[in-house]
């Protein structure tokens, strides 16, 4: 059975949406920290903001948004999923 075509556009938009955000924020995370590297020289959890991000806080925020990606396609598919509706 298919998807009718207006929930398919709802589903991809959707799906569009939490990709862009997620694109935004890998970016500002790997690019963003490494440019204003100079400017975030303040002390975090006793280190240097910059050499942090760099050495965990990065992959920290990597990890949340790959989980985060998980749980928001799982139930996403269960919402829009045609074959999961009792009718």
């Amino acid at each position: 059975m298919s998807m009718p075509v207006e929930l398919h556009r709802r589903y991809w938009r959707k799906t569009l949406l939490v990709t862009s955000v997620l694109l935004i924020v890998w970016f500002i995370t790997t690019f963003g920290v490494v440019y204003f590297a100079r400017f975030l020289n303040f002390t975090f959890f006793g280190w240097p903001f910059s050499f942090w991000m760099g050495a965990q806080g990065s992959l920290m925020i990597y990890c949340l948004m790959v989980g985060f990606y998980a749980w928001y396609m799982n139930k996403l598919d269960a919402q829009y999923d045609p074959e999961s509706k009792d009718d």
